[in-house]
């Protein structure tokens, strides 16, 4: 399997779509899921395309870790949750939809379970004012 540069991720990367954006550096971007699973659910990308963890160079996997932990740190704070639940799926076998390497954040409370993928998007407000809270704490 081949990295396709005119995924989702990466027309988002392109700015040729919307995002609530979270976190940016040089090599990696943080943005709200839009069909979150939980509140606070964020997305972590590398900026450099690869397909999935397997295709992608270790120190890319390093950068965007080092990101994963800095939001996975700031949602806890953000939405006093009681844990976090990283993610990451590898081929449609595994679950993986959007065939660019992604990370999954997402503030878990005790007891509160994830929301089921309906492919219905979420509220854009809700989801702007969910990226403001994990940057109020970064």
């Amino acid at each position: 399997m081949t990295y396709d540069p005119n995924n989702i991720f990466a027309k988002i990367l392109a700015g040729n779509l919307p995002c609530h954006r979270v976190y940016e550096d040089e090599h990696n971007l943080a943005f709200m899921d839009v069909m979150p699973q939980a509140d606070g659910h964020t997305l972590v990308i590398p900026k450099r395309g690869s397909r999935n963890i397997l295709d992608a160079d270790p120190e890319v996997i390093g950068s965007l870790m080092a990101v994963v932990q800095k939001i996975a740190r700031a949602s806890q704070k953000a939405f006093a949750a009681d844990g976090v639940m990283i993610q990451q799926f590898n081929e449609a076998a595994a679950g993986q939809t959007v065939f660019h390497l992604h990370i999954h954040v997402l503030p878990r409370m005790t007891g509160v379970p994830l929301r089921p993928h309906t492919g219905k998007m979420a509220d854009q407000t809700v989801l702007a004012r969910h990226a403001e809270m994990i940057r109020s704490v970064l």
